[in-house]
């Protein structure tokens, strides 16, 4: 299924994208999870409680030096079948539209997914952790150390989903 096998839902607006890129990146590994199909994911990794495992491309397993230290990592991904020509969305789960940048919906420009998991083991190139959120065989992108001393911001607010109740 391609990104355009997704339709619009009421209210959406999609944009015409760019004809070229303006960077490139390398995937370094692949994601493995249970899902199969997007109706299959959680809708946020703090749903999951799955075990993934994230098989990085053996040139770069050095890079895993000491992140069995770590408890948690930042997992960066690409969500390579999701829309990227939708700017207004209308999520199943919330009333109203909201812009792209406002929501955390794989269907964005550069479909960049950020999930904090939890390390469970480190198994030569391969990790096992709890908390993501993508469809099986995902590239991945990065993974970097999870500082609770700076990442986290206890007080950081997103005001509309407040006035939603959730």
């Amino acid at each position: 299924m391609s990104a355009e096998d997704y339709g619009l839902r009421e209210g959406e607006v999609a944009v015409d994208l760019p004809e070229a890129f303006d960077a490139g990146i390398y995937f370094i590994g692949e994601i493995g999870t249970p899902w199969k199909t997007r109706a299959d994911c959680p809708k946020n990794p703090a749903e999951s409680d799955a075990i993934c495992t994230i098989r990085l491309d053996s040139r770069y397993a050095a890079g895993l030096k000491d992140l069995e230290t770590c408890s948690h990592v930042i997992v960066l991904y690409f969500m390579n079948e999701a829309r990227r020509d939708i700017v207004l969305q209308r999520p199943r789960h919330y009333s109203t539209g909201r812009g792209v940048f406002a929501l955390r919906s794989p269907a964005r420009p550069n479909p960049i997914a950020l999930s904090v998991a939890r390390l469970e083991a480190v198994e030569g190139d391969t990790l096992r952790v709890r908390g993501l959120d993508c469809l099986n065989g995902t590239p991945l992108v990065d993974i970097k150390p999870y500082f609770a001393s700076i990442d986290a911001r206890p007080e950081a607010v997103v005001g509309w989903r407040q006035s939603e109740g959730r």
